[in-house]
C-alpha cells in the first residue's frame, strides 16, 4: 500500500511539473481576447506565451503581439514588404538570418530567442554602435521585425550560427591602420579582424563590401571586388559621374591591406 501511495505522490508530481502551456486543452487566453484567425490553432502558435495562466504577467511572459506575429499567418504583404526591407538595407552584411549573412554582428536567428519583438524593434529604430542608422519608422521596424522572426522560424535551433567575437574599441598602440587613416574619417566598416573601425556617416557603412549580402552599388548595379574598389578610389568621378568623394591615394601595400580588412570569412550562404 505503501508502495502505491509513492508512486501515485510521484506520477502526480511529475504531471505538475509539466509545462501547462503544453496541455492543449487549457486555452484560458480566450477569457481575454476573443477567437480569431482560429484555423491558425492554438493561441500560442501564434503569439506563444502561456495560455493556463488568467495572470497577464504569467499569460503573457515572451508574448509575441499581433502586430509582430503577421508572419505566421503565411506570406502576408506585410512579410512581403518586411523581406523586401530586410534585403532593400543589406542586414544580411552584418547578421545572419534564415541561415544566411555574415557572422559580423548578433546573428537574428539567436536574437529572436534572447529579446521581444518590442526590444528588436527598438534596437532598429536606435542602432547599437557601429550600425548604420536607417531613420526608420515604427511601421518599418515592426514589418522587419516579422521578417526577422519568420527567417529565425526556418531554421534548426542545432544550425544557428553564433556570432564572431568582434570589439569596437580601436586601441591599436598609437598605430593607424589604413582604413582609419585613409577612409575613416567619412566611413565606418565593421570587420572580423579588428572589429569596428572608423567614426564618419558622411559616406556609406562599408561593412561586409566584398559579401554576396552587401548592395551592388558599384557602377550599374554591379557588386563591389577589390579591382573595382581600386577604379573607384583612382578616380570615383569615372565611375559616378556626380560622385563627391575625392580620389584616394594608396601605396600597393596599403591597398592590400585595406582589401584584407573589408574581406569577410566567416559568412553563410
Amino acid at each position: 500500500m505503501v508502495a502505491y501511495l509513492s508512486s501515485l505522490v510521484i506520477a502526480i508530481m511529475c504531471l505538475l511539473s509539466l509545462p501547462a502551456w503544453g496541455a492543449q486543452a487549457r486555452q484560458l487566453c480566450m477569457s481575454c481576447h476573443p477567437s480569431h484567425y482560429a484555423e491558425q490553432g492554438v493561441c500560442v502558435g501564434c503569439h506563444r506565451g502561456n495560455p493556463a495562466s488568467v495572470r497577464k504577467n504569467i499569460a503573457h511572459h515572451r508574448l509575441i503581439a499581433g502586430r509582430f506575429a503577421r508572419f505566421t499567418l503565411g506570406e502576408t504583404a506585410e512579410l512581403t514588404e518586411g523581406k523586401r526591407l530586410l534585403e532593400q538595407y543589406a542586414c544580411r552584411r552584418c547578421h545572419i538570418s534564415a541561415g544566411k549573412g555574415n557572422r559580423l554582428a548578433t546573428p537574428l536567428d539567436t536574437l529572436a530567442e534572447a529579446r521581444t519583438p518590442e526590444e528588436i524593434a527598438a534596437g532598429i529604430k536606435s542602432p547599437a554602435q557601429g550600425m548604420p542608422d536607417f531613420r526608420l519608422g515604427e511601421r518599418q521596424a515592426v514589418l522587419l521585425v516579422n521578417a526577422i522572426l519568420a527567417g529565425a522560424r526556418q531554421v534548426q535551433v542545432k544550425e544557428r550560427e553564433q556570432p564572431l567575437r568582434v570589439h569596437f574599441g580601436q586601441d591599436q598602440g598609437g598605430k593607424k591602420d589604413v582604413f582609419t587613416s585613409k577612409c575613416g574619417s567619412c566611413h565606418r566598416v565593421l570587420t572580423e579582424r579588428q572589429g569596428l573601425v572608423g567614426t564618419g556617416d558622411i559616406g556609406p557603412n562599408l561593412s561586409g563590401l566584398f559579401s554576396p549580402y552587401y548592395p551592388r552599388t558599384f557602377g550599374k548595379g554591379q557588386a563591389w571586388t577589390d579591382e573595382r574598389l581600386k577604379r573607384w578610389l583612382v578616380n570615383p568621378r569615372a565611375v559616378r559621374g556626380w560622385a563627391r568623394m575625392p580620389p584616394i591615394e594608396l601605396s600597393p601595400a596599403e591597398f592590400r591591406e585595406l582589401v584584407e580588412m573589408l574581406m569577410v570569412v566567416q559568412g553563410v550562404k
